[in-house]
């Protein structure tokens, strides 16, 4: 059986470039998150994010669609129940980038999920990270660090912690954590 991974962390942590350098080098399916957030400049509906209406969003969840869903920054995000429950099925590692409320659901219903918990070596740096993608205005920024602090509260929850202060060293901890996983699950077969 399929195990799920999660990876969560504060906004402009780095959670989707470190996801997409993983994916590159480990057989992982990568569940596509749904969303009522607007696209930013460059992502692609069912590549980067499932970009549903409220209404479209507030339908599926009532059908029962999402496996966990949760309000972040005045948007919903719902992981696919399909996507996860096909990956497991074919035996395939499933990888999702979740925020710590869907991390904690998710955990619930699959007890044998890994945790990841990604963070910026300080809020300097994350601060900088959010500015630099230039897809937030100031205040947005402002509430996203606040988010952080509430964020780094569950890290004591999760398997394990990684900083992110260094992308190919951070992509190579985690590629470890995933693939020692693994060996761990299956008495050391990979």
């Amino acid at each position: 059986m399929g195990k799920v991974i999660i990876i969560s962390g504060p906004a402009g942590v780095g959670k989707n470039t470190v996801a997409d350098q993983l994916c590159r080098q480990v057989a992982l399916r990568r569940v596509v998150t749904a969303t009522t957030r607007k696209a930013r400049p460059g992502e692609t509906d069912g590549r980067d994010y499932i970009f549903l209406s409220e209404e479209e969003f507030r339908q599926r969840l009532a059908n029962g669609e999402f496996l966990e869903h949760a309000e972040v920054h005045g948007n919903l995000y719902g992981t696919p129940r399909d996507q996860v429950d096909e990956a497991l099925a074919a035996n395939e590692d499933c990888l999702l980038l979740i925020d710590v409320q869907g991390a904690m659901q998710v955990k619930a219903v699959h007890p044998d999920a890994m945790l990841i918990f990604l963070d910026a070596p300080d809020t300097g740096t994350l601060g900088e990270r959010l500015a630099e993608r230039s897809t937030e205005d100031e205040d947005e920024r402002r509430r996203r660090l606040e988010t952080a602090a509430a964020e780094r509260q569950y890290r004591n929850q999760y398997d394990h912690s990684v900083v992110n202060d260094e992308l190919a060293r951070t992509v190579t901890e985690v590629r470890h954590l995933v693939t020692d996983g693994r060996r761990h699950d299956t008495g050391g077969q990979d």
